[in-house]
């Protein structure tokens, strides 16, 4: 069975503190994680299954450990990878721009040949508009520390289940 390689990108640690969640939640045995700010290119290509977690950053922004990466992925070959995405956010304070990082990372890496799997119900969140909603469904997990932290252990067992059955893991 291959691992999963889980990279992420983190500005507050929220999203760093999930990484881990997710990374228990399937089973430490099974997936690597890597932080944005030490990956090399190199890094994505001994993984078929990739889980990407970033936060929205200021108005819709990437974080900057994946702001700074991102010239170096048209220099990865993401055909036939699997790709499952989760993004952090504040639905209250930035309903304009709510997981608009998962949106902008996904649009590039299936550009590349990523295939994205496990999209997300929009149901019990409070946004106007998101990059990261495609077909009605956000395109990954997208949990708000700030103002549904309380959903998120819930949500990340609930998803990570779906992340596993897409895998076959």
């Amino acid at each position: 069975m291959s691992k999963i390689g889980l990279f992420y990108g983190t500005q507050t640690g929220n999203t760093e503190q999930i990484a881990f969640m997710i990374q228990e939640e399937i089973g430490k045995d099974m997936v690597d994680i890597h932080d944005m700010s030490d990956v090399k290119v190199g890094d994505f290509a001994e993984y078929q299954h990739l889980i990407i977690g970033v936060p929205t950053w200021n108005d819709g922004e990437l974080s900057s450990d994946w702001e700074a990466f991102s010239p170096e992925l048209d220099d990865i070959d993401f055909n036939g990878k699997t790709v499952a995405y989760f993004g952090v956010g504040d639905q209250t304070g930035y309903p304009d721009t709510f997981m608009d990082a998962i949106g902008i990372l996904e649009a590039k890496i299936s550009s590349l040949g990523g295939k994205t799997v496990c999209p997300w119900s929009t149901d019990g969140y409070d946004f106007e508009v998101s990059k990261g909603v495609r077909d009605g469904k956000f395109i990954g997990l997208a949990l708000d520390e700030n103002n549904q932290g309380d959903l998120t252990e819930s949500r990340i067992k609930t998803w990570t289940g779906q992340v596993k059955q897409a895998f076959s893991v």
